[in-house]
């Protein structure tokens, strides 16, 4: 049986444990506190420069604003039939100049990189043009699949098609992309993934037209 002097000691230790997990946590909550508003406006600046670079009419005076999708059975069935392919569709915004809308940005991501998850956002504007394409996760291969932002990114701006196909003999048809040499995983990726932003866009935006 412990003697008072050895309870006391535990005692002692447990507060000063507790006195001193208490002051972390509020030191933590203070520095969240703190960071939470520029973290904030860090990342807004980020999607906008995103969403800026995949849409050519978007300027400083341009405003993009998530747009709350509701997914009935119909889309459930597309975003099945989308998986199969390792595509998702994450957040999308509409992008407004004053009035003008100007289109929309589609986050898609697809699974199915050689190295893991591809995140981009897709460029849609009214008349279903793809306005661009810039991806913002990648991790494939140094030299190969890496090389998607400047090789494969590029070749979906300023096309109007339902739906892309990539080659390795040299695009002819406006809907062709060139894939990368020894890196067919990522290029079928990639265009999986602008593909499935086309499909949602074209299928489930403004009753399945991107217009006004």
């Amino acid at each position: 049986m412990k003697d008072k002097s050895e309870i006391s000691i535990m005692l002692k230790e447990a507060g000063i444990l507790f006195a001193i997990t208490l002051l972390a946590g509020l030191l933590l909550g203070f520095v969240y506190e703190l960071t939470k508003e520029p973290i904030r406006i860090q990342q807004e600046k980020a999607i906008n420069e995103a969403c800026m670079a995949v849409l050519p009419a978007a300027n400083d005076s341009t405003v993009f604003t998530e747009y709350q999708y509701t997914v009935d059975a119909q889309m459930e069935r597309e975003f099945e039939r989308m998986k199969e392919d390792g595509v998702t569709i994450g957040k999308v915004y509409e992008a407004m100049n004053g009035s003008q809308f100007l289109g929309y940005v589609v986050e898609s991501t697809s699974s199915k990189g050689y190295g893991g998850n591809i995140v981009l956002y897709v460029g849609i504007t009214t008349d279903g043009t793809v306005g661009g394409v810039s991806i913002l996760e990648i991790k494939e291969t140094a030299g190969l699949g890496m090389e998607a932002p400047n090789v494969l990114a590029p070749q979906f701006a300023g096309k109007k098609v339902d739906h892309f196909v990539f080659t390795k003999n040299g695009a002819t048809e406006e809907n062709e992309v060139d894939a990368i040499t020894s890196a067919t995983i990522t290029t079928r990726a990639v265009t999986n993934a602008v593909n499935g932003a086309l499909d949602f866009t074209h299928t489930f935006l403004k009753g399945g037209e991107v217009n006004e």
